[in-house]
């Protein structure tokens, strides 16, 4: 993983005070997705995410909410079922190996939802990101078929989980189950997931208050951490949950 510090980043106070966002975690909009100024908002604890005005036009939002959903390492929640779906070998595990299969998945139509916020001007620059080493995917196989997947970003021993599919049942939910085991291994200290929902909650999600997941973070994202690599042909007991 490329190593990144403050100085590398330039002005990155163009963001208003953290504390100032709203109830909805909205801190300011505009400006672009180019790498630098995605990089520079991560280095704060803050994400991006695309909104609508009055259900037409579409802004980029740049949020900070409060409280803010985590994972916490070591303590995730895998229920019996899916450990021996695991443990069968049903599926295998990669990373980094079809980051734009992965992010297209995340950004196909949902049953639960219109639309998507993953946009196309998002994909690109995440696929920059991607390239420069600081966007990871995982992909889920089921033989030799693409059947779910997450990706996100990474600084130092801070992850932020971004989007996740699946294609068939449990698949984005094996993803997960690596990638929280993986980040632990290699020393990762914060597992963003910015909004909670019921399905993280099981798995033992948690909300922070602001003030302290931001002081987790730039603790996080100070450390010397390697994402690597996952392949569970090759590391068999990143299945054995």
């Amino acid at each position: 993983m490329p190593k990144i510090d403050r100085t590398m980043l330039g002005d990155i106070d163009v963001f208003p005070d953290r504390a100032t966002a709203d109830e909805y975690g909205l801190l300011c909009i505009g400006a672009e997705l180019t790498p630098w100024w995605v990089l520079a908002a991560y280095f704060q604890g803050i994400f991006p995410w695309p909104i609508q005005v009055d259900d037409q036009e579409e802004v980029l939002g740049w949020f900070c909410p409060d409280p803010r959903a985590v994972i916490p390492p070591g303590v995730m929640h895998i229920p019996k079922r899916l450990q021996r779906k695991l443990r069968s070998g049903r599926f295998r595990i990669t990373s980094d190996q079809a980051f734009d299969a992965v992010i297209a998945g995340c950004a196909g139509p949902r049953r639960e939802q219109d639309g998507t916020w993953i946009t196309p001007e998002l994909i690109e620059g995440y696929r920059e990101l991607h390239h420069m080493g600081f966007v990871h995917s995982l992909e889920v196989w089921e033989s030799d078929t693409l059947v779910g997947g997450v990706y996100g970003l990474s600084i130092g021993g801070y992850f932020s989980a971004e989007s996740m599919f699946h294609t068939v049942s449990d698949a984005s939910k094996a993803a997960l189950a690596v990638l929280g085991r993986h980040l632990v291994e290699q020393g990762f200290t914060l597992w963003d997931i910015q909004q909670n929902s019921e399905h993280c909650s099981r798995l033992g999600a948690i909300e922070m208050p602001r003030e302290a997941f931001l002081a987790q973070h730039a603790a996080s994202i100070s450390l010397d951490v390697e994402f690597g690599e996952i392949d569970t042909n090759i590391n068999s007991h990143l299945l054995l949950i």
